[in-house]
């Protein structure tokens, strides 16, 4: 067991409330599992692995501001030295494999990226002759596990939160509501896994085809399986680009009224920023990170490079805050899977996370809803894996 740690350090004051927010010291590491032996008195390799070259449109874009992210961590590391080396996948799973190989065989110690699920998966295949760790920043659960974790928030985490949050509302029955899809299907296991280790009861899912009749259609079954099971909260897969603005304005003209039932998220509700302004959002429930440190970094994003950062770049920051908060402790063990996974896990530029045995990850988020088309925090996020939500 681990117990969280003090900082390791004092923070340069141009960067303090960023980096506050960026690295908390590990705590002692335990027993060697996976992973190489470090030298930490001298510059760790870390191999950085972005989509560039892909030819897909906003991969270039995405690539910059993963690397730039990364490197912005590194700047705040007075402590720490990394040695960050860029490879490019093309957004492909061989060509992945190949530089993931060329990246071991430069002497990268840890694997940072890639960001798509198969290439992330190639890479781990590739690496895993020499015990080298794969920190991906895809979020598909389906590879995490053995030198592979998924950095990106997933399903389970987010449905885990608003669940415990929904029980200690005092809401007893929940009907999820998904799309037919792969996502929707990843969507609707993941809430009732959530809703299986809770105080509240499972009343029902009801799916629909992605399309504007597929929703239409399945309106009816929603407001029949509300009825019948009594359910006082709905859950919905949908996102803001897909079925959501037309379910929030369908369903309360159905019947299901949004002040009898809690209507609740898996995705953001607040991208992109006019989706605040549907009268059927109000009131509703979603999950995102620690606002205010995200907001800390964004503006340090911007005032370093002049634009915005690509919405998933803190992933990079976060992976170099992780490695250098593990490098920071002097151990050759490191970098190794046991150390990786220690219980009190980061602080990330989003708030706490830390990597879990299985591959996935643990965030501690915060809990908003939407009120006259404002975001309100009305549950913080956790600031330690003791806190609420764990």
């Amino acid at each position: 067991m681990f117990s969280l740690c003090k900082p390791v350090r004092k923070l340069v004051r141009t960067a303090a409330v960023l980096a506050t927010a960026a690295f908390l010291a590990a705590c002692e590491v335990g027993t060697i599992g996976g992973g190489p032996s470090i030298d930490t008195s001298d510059p760790v390799p870390v191999a950085l692995l972005v989509p560039a070259g892909s030819g897909q449109a906003g991969d270039a874009a995405l690539a910059r501001s993963l690397e730039n992210a990364a490197r912005l961590a590194i700047a705040d590391l007075p402590n720490v030295q990394i040695d960050l080396r860029v490879y490019d996948t093309r957004g492909s799973s061989n060509t992945a494999a190949a530089v993931a190989q060329q990246a071991v065989a430069d002497g990268a110690k840890i694997i940072l990226g890639p960001v798509y699920a198969q290439a992330a998966n190639s890479a781990g295949i590739a690496a895993l002759s020499n015990n080298v760790n794969v920190l991906s920043f895809s979020n598909n659960t389906s590879i995490a596990g053995g030198n592979v974790f998924v950095l990106g928030p997933t399903f389970d985490n987010t449905a885990n939160r608003l669940v415990s949050f929904a029980g200690s509302q005092g809401k007893s029955n929940m009907v999820i509501v998904h799309s037919n899809d792969a996502a929707g299907r990843l969507g609707q296991a993941a809430i009732s896994n959530a809703l299986g280790g809770s105080r509240v009861n499972n009343a029902g899912s009801v799916g629909y085809d992605r399309s504007q009749q597929g929703v239409i259609n399945s309106v009816p079954s929603v407001k029949a399986t509300i009825d019948a099971s009594g359910a006082d909260s709905l859950f919905l897969t949908a996102t803001t680009a897909g079925a959501l603005p037309l379910f929030t304005q369908l369903l309360p003209e159905a019947g299901v009224s949004p002040a009898n039932t809690q209507f609740i998220g898996l995705t953001r509700w607040d991208i992109p920023p006019q989706t605040l302004d549907l009268p059927g959002v109000q009131g509703g429930w979603f999950a995102l990170p620690d606002p205010s440190k995200a907001q800390a970094y964004r503006q340090r994003y911007n005032n370093t490079y002049g634009e915005a950062p690509h919405p998933i770049s803190g992933l990079a920051y976060d992976g170099i805050a992780a490695i250098a908060a593990l490098v920071s402790q002097g151990r050759s063990n490191a970098l190794t899977a046991s150390a990786l996974t220690q219980n009190a896990g980061f602080q990330g530029v989003g708030g706490i996370f830390r990597l879990r045995p299985n591959g996935t990850n643990e965030r501690g988020l915060a809990v908003a809803t939407i009120q006259n088309k404002q975001v309100v925090v009305i549950d913080p996020a956790p600031q330690s894996f003791s806190g609420a939500g764990f």
